[in-house]
């Protein structure tokens, strides 16, 4: 997909090209620039010895002699002091720089650590907003794949310390679920004719399998209202309907232009559900169609899932930022959206 947080080591990333957060003698150092420079081995060193140096700001690039990418791109991140003094402009002209000489070279992927957020000393969650933001503008205008690495999740602060307000929203709904469940179990034993008709749709809302139950449940509305319409068959009702054009929703979608028509021109293909979700959110749906567009691609929302959780809270608040929504998921530790198949 085009942009991706992934926990990885970035010597080992098999890329077009890696991003080194260097120091403006580019000559190797601690952190990240010290391990890239071991694992490149010693050609790298002289041939950052020809560079010359590098401004603050600034990128340069060499090949990735020993490293499994062809390239890589050295940038020099902003010291934080306070930001006060242009930190944020230099973090963001790094990642700007960085990505247009990546384009230059012809680099179709591409895997960037978060500058200045280890010894530099920008805050980690700072860095990451100014990373994200300044690589989807970059996305917004050319096809690339861009990923974010972190060497662990330690490397951020948890999830429950990072999203606390979506902490509570998960705990809150994990209650509610066993609750549901305890309810489920003793509504089971029961003839479907002594349900009524809201405790039907209450097991409609959680993908009880009964279709005699579901029946009871009111219809979505008459753009989803044909059930035998397919995922690729609905989505392209959904997207004639919100009136975008295919590039901005699957640009929206952080799914890759090749995925998106294979979806389109297949109907009877089907999505993971990263993938499908990605694609409610892109076309901002509310929460009753997010659930009835990836029905048809196979796939229930419960609250036994905290993806899924995540994805409600983003959805029923009406935030359709997939880069906000990514971030949280990372750090829960779930699959991101626009991943998979």
């Amino acid at each position: 997909m085009p942009f991706a947080i992934v926990r990885n080591d970035i010597t080992k990333m098999a890329v077009d090209a890696i991003v080194n957060a260097a120091d403006e003698a580019l000559l190797g150092g601690g952190g990240i620039d010290g391990c890239i420079h071991r694992a490149a081995g010693p050609e790298l060193l002289e041939a950052c010895r020809a560079l010359h140096g590098c401004k603050t700001g600034e990128a340069k690039i060499t090949k990735g002699y020993r490293l499994p990418c062809k390239y890589v791109i050295h940038t020099v991140g902003p010291v934080w002091h306070g930001g006060t003094h242009g930190e944020r402009e230099a973090l963001i002209s790094c990642y700007r720089k960085s990505l247009a000489l990546a384009k230059e070279y012809g680099c179709e992927t591409v895997a960037f650590p978060v500058i200045s957020a280890g010894v530099f000393g920008y805050p980690k969650e700072d860095a990451m907003r100014v990373a994200a933001d300044t690589i989807r503008e970059f996305l917004a205008e050319n096809d690339m794949t861009v990923y974010l690495v972190v060497f662990s999740r330690k490397s951020l602060r948890a999830g429950e310390t990072l999203f606390p307000d979506i902490a509570e929203y998960i705990d809150d709904r994990y209650v509610e679920e066993h609750a549901m469940y305890r309810r489920s179990q003793k509504a089971s034993f029961a003839p479907v004719e002594e349900i009524s008709p809201a405790a039907a749709e209450e097991f409609c809302t959680y993908g009880a399998p009964d279709a005699a139950v579901c029946a009871n449940a009111g219809e979505l509305g008459e753009l989803l209202a044909h059930t035998d319409a397919g995922f690729s068959e609905t989505l392209l009702a959904l997207i004639d309907r919100s009136g975008k054009t295919d590039p901005e929703i699957y640009k929206k979608a952080n799914i890759d232009r090749k995925l998106f028509f294979k979806i389109r021109s297949n109907p009877g293909y089907r999505p993971s559900k990263p993938t499908a979700a990605a694609l409610a959110v892109a076309l901002e749906l509310d929460w009753e169609e997010t659930r009835d567009l990836l029905a048809r691609a196979g796939f229930a929302l419960t609250h036994s899932s905290k993806f899924d959780i995540i994805i409600e809270y983003f959805i029923t608040r009406k935030n359709y930022d997939i880069f906000a929504i990514n971030e949280a998921l990372f750090a829960f530790d779930q699959n991101l959206l626009g991943s998979g198949t």
